[in-house]
C-alpha cells in the first residue's frame, strides 16, 4: 500500500503563488508516476501534472505556471503554483500509480480570490 498526504493549500489572490506537498509513504518502490490532479465544485476530478524518471508533464491550462517537482530523499512531491487564477480554485488531489494500483490523498482546498 502507498499512503499520500497533501499540505500547503489555501486562500490566496489572483495573480498569487502557492507550494503543495505531497509526503509519501509505504511501499514507495511500487509507485511509476506520482501526479496531482484537481476538482472544482461541480466539475470532474481533471489532471493537472505527472512526474516521471523523466520529468514532468503538464495539462495545458497550467503549463507555464505550474511546476511539479520531487525529493526523494524526503520522499515528497511537490506542486509550485505561480500566478494563479480564480478557476484554479479547487481541492487537489495527490496521486500515485504502479502496475497494479492507483492511491489518492484526502486532497487540499486552494482557493484563488480575483
Amino acid at each position: 500500500q502507498v499512503q499520500l498526504v497533501e499540505s500547503g493549500g489555501g486562500l490566496v489572490q489572483a495573480g498569487g503563488s502557492l507550494r503543495l506537498s505531497c509526503a509519501v509513504s509505504g511501499l514507495i518502490f511500487r509507485i511509476n508516476v506520482m501526479g496531482w490532479y484537481r476538482q472544482a465544485p461541480g466539475k470532474q476530478r481533471e489532471w493537472v501534472a505527472d512526474i516521471t524518471s523523466g520529468g514532468g508533464v503538464y495539462a495545458d491550462s497550467v503549463k507555464g505556471r505550474f511546476t511539479i517537482s520531487r525529493d526523494n530523499a524526503k520522499n515528497t512531491v511537490y506542486l509550485q503554483m505561480n500566478s494563479l487564477k480564480a478557476e484554479d480554485t479547487a481541492v487537489y488531489y495527490c496521486n500515485g500509480r504502479g502496475r497494479d494500483f492507483n492511491s489518492w490523498g484526502q486532497g487540499t482546498q486552494v482557493t484563488v480570490s480575483s
